[in-house]
């Protein structure tokens, strides 16, 4: 097992570049089915706030049990440990935190929910298993240049994440209904201000771990969310009149 699981995880890991193009694909062509769109799509719904916790359980589950076998063999050295618990805090966060904090929010379909379940399944198995038994690095890995530079970005891309949502959660009053146009913080320059963190997030753990593994997830990351922040934009253009023209759909500056 321990000679086949190696190529098993790399197996996955290109899969997951291929789903991410397939993704992609997809989405231009039918759009999201989330959120403000929901209501677009038919069949079940579950609240947002359960929809959340339920699918985003097995990217925290997942390396809560590495952490406690006692065969995880890379996680007797400091480098796998730090990459994993970047891994973990995102995901307690997602799981544990953000969708109690979620004000109303739209029913989510079923089977939007099952999706993202089952991904969370796929790539919290494949991170968490490359990182606690097959990951080396060297001892002084830590103070890479790779990997400082990447866990800066990973730091900086989940406080822009929290803080744009905390901006979107406030953007009405108590009592008010109805959709505002995003103001503050990187909303200035994007759309998808928060969008534009998680992919600063993933990037920076790809660069930080340094592996396919974490370039898989951050390509998956990145062809998910950028049609979804391509989707959002065309919304507020054609709903605000007085929508801020110069701002971009996902990268300040650049696009």
């Amino acid at each position: 097992m321990e000679q086949v699981e190696p190529r098993v995880l790399d197996a996955l890991a290109y899969l997951e570049c291929f789903l991410a193009s397939l993704c992609f694909v997809l989405l231009k062509l039918l759009g999201s089915p989330y959120g403000r769109y929901a209501p677009q799509w038919p069949g079940l719904r579950v609240s947002a706030r359960v929809a959340w916790v339920v699918q985003e359980l097995p990217s925290l589950a997942w390396p809560l049990y590495e952490c406690g076998r006692a065969a995880a063999e890379r996680l007797h050295h400091w480098p796998s440990r730090v990459l994993l618990a970047m891994f973990l805090v995102h995901y307690m966060q997602r799981t544990l935190i953000f969708p109690f904090l979620i004000r109303g929010g739209k029913p989510t379909p079923v089977y939007s929910c099952a999706l993202a379940f089952v991904f969370c399944a796929y790539n919290g198995y494949l991170q968490s298993r490359y990182l606690s038994q097959y990951a080396v690095y060297p001892d002084n890995w830590l103070t890479d240049p790779r990997f400082l530079s990447g866990f800066a970005l990973w730091f900086l891309g989940m406080l822009i994440n929290i803080h744009s949502d905390h901006i979107l959660r406030n953007l009405r009053r108590p009592g008010e209904t109805g959709y505002k146009i995003p103001r503050g913080g990187l909303f200035e320059f994007v759309t998808a201000a928060n969008y534009f963190g998680e992919v600063t997030e993933w990037c920076g753990f790809a660069l930080a771990s340094w592996s396919l593994q974490g370039s898989a997830f951050a390509m998956f990351t990145f062809c998910v969310l950028l049609t979804r922040a391509e989707q959002h934009h065309q919304w507020y253009l054609e709903k605000f009149e007085d929508y801020p023209k110069f701002r971009k759909i996902l990268i300040p500056f650049l696009f």
